[in-house]
């Protein structure tokens, strides 16, 4: 049997910009990405702290430095530019595996740069 558990979370993150004509996804600066361990087309859950909302989206590259976290598509209408947002990723494994599983937590700044 597998069940999931997180893998990694970007912590208060802050939408930089909102792209409603574009195909969908969250555009992550890659420095953000490479440091919790994920990768571009991941799948990710996002929390939206300032309004409650919770969707699914997959990752895009953004330039590294930039500290840009970008929604677009469908996923624009779900946060404003300024909301804080939370970033998970979830791993199937064993149960034996999950018990020792520490998950990467990432805590950028307010600008959205590793600290």
């Amino acid at each position: 049997m597998l069940i999931e558990v997180l893998q990694a979370k970007i912590h208060n993150v802050r939408i930089t910009q909102t792209e409603l004509n574009y195909t969908g996804s969250i555009t992550i600066d890659m420095n953000l990405v490479d440091a919790a361990g994920l990768i571009p087309n991941q799948r990710v859950l996002i929390v939206n702290n300032n309004n409650g909302e919770r969707f699914e989206t997959y990752i895009i590259a953004g330039d590294r430095g930039t500290g840009i976290i970008g929604l677009n598509g469908a996923a624009a209408r779900k946060g404003q530019v300024g909301d804080e947002l939370i970033i998970m990723t979830f791993a199937q494994m064993t149960p034996e595996e999950a018990k020792t599983h520490q998950p990467r937590n990432i805590f950028p700044d307010r600008n959205n740069h590793l600290i």
